[in-house]
């Protein structure tokens, strides 16, 4: 029987993401009025108070709001079982996967706190080359992106990987496994 992953990551990690995340949104809802922009960096980056009722890239926002509300909140919370019985029951090495799920968790949660505060989400990191935009999001929305995009680098990373060792075969990395052809003496 495998070890139970560390809850080091998951009692870490996302309290971190949604500390830092509801902090700077309580600065931007305290000190920004709606729409105000204040450059960062001229041409590229500046903090801009938004509001976000939908999901990534507003969709869902046309919906009734509490259709919406209701909808989302169910999404995030389903997310958060799910990705709960995924870190409890992945395999040892598959501590980058769980690291992804924790950093998923913290931003889900941290925008799952606005949709149930406020109806919809604060956004702020405002992105932009000359006057192209990217829509703007939050440290929640930046979690949860490097989250997948960590995801889909370990199940890239690992699809080859058995999904159980052998019985009393240690698990080596490949990095110190003795190249053929060498002697232990």
């Amino acid at each position: 029987m495998a070890a139970r992953p560390s809850l080091t990551v998951l009692i870490g990690l996302p309290p971190l993401v949604i500390l830092l995340d509801q902090l700077c949104k309580w600065w931007v809802l305290t000190s920004m009025e709606l729409h105000q922009s204040m450059v960062v960096i001229p041409g590229l980056f500046n903090l801009t108070s938004v509001r976000n009722p939908g999901a990534a890239f507003g969709i869902f926002s046309t919906l009734g709001p509490t259709f919406r509300v209701a909808l989302l909140v169910g999404v995030s919370l389903l997310a958060l079982v799910l990705l709960t019985v995924f870190y409890f029951n992945s395999r040892p090495h598959e501590g980058t996967a769980r690291f992804a799920a924790a950093l998923v968790m913290g931003g889900a949660v941290g925008n799952l706190i606005d949709r149930l505060r406020l109806g919809e989400v604060v956004d702020f990191l405002d992105f932009y080359i000359q006057h192209h935009h990217w829509p703007a999001f939050n440290i929640a929305d930046s979690a949860i992106t490097i989250g997948i995009s960590l995801f889909a680098w370990s199940a890239w990373r690992d699809r080859n990987m058995p999904d159980e060792l052998p019985e009393n075969e240690p698990e080596v990395p490949a990095t110190t496994a003795k190249s053929e052809g060498t002697s232990s003496r």
